[in-house]
């Protein structure tokens, strides 16, 4: 096979977050109530918060960079170990930081 592959990836590290709260559990909160009370009906009473569709999932993940390197189509198999050195060699792999996602693969047009 000739040609070359594009390959974008993030990097993973221990502390990245991933979760997905309801509406409903984000309005049961009352730090949060109070907060969007003082920020949207500042000096007003008896305000009620609520939703049409409080099972609405509400997803909080770690923001990713999305990092690129192009490899030959021959590669394909060793995408992840080329990815994790192209990490490495831009110094990506920090202290906390093991180890890269595949995100995406495309083939580049010639």
């Amino acid at each position: 096979m000739e040609g070359m592959i594009e390959v974008y990836y993030t990097v993973m590290c221990k502390n990245d977050v991933s979760i997905e709260v309801t509406l409903k559990e984000i309005l049961e909160n009352e730090k949060v109530l109070r907060t969007i009370k003082g920020e949207f009906a500042k000096g007003l009473r008896n305000i009620v918060i609520g939703s049409k569709d409080e099972e609405t999932k509400v997803h909080l993940k770690t923001d990713k960079t999305v990092h690129t390197f192009t490899a030959g189509k021959n590669d394909f198999a060793d995408l992840l170990e080329l990815a994790e050195e192209d990490a490495r060699k831009h110094k990506r792999l920090k202290k906390e930081c093991e180890g890269v996602e595949l995100v995406d693969i495309r083939t580049v047009d010639a």
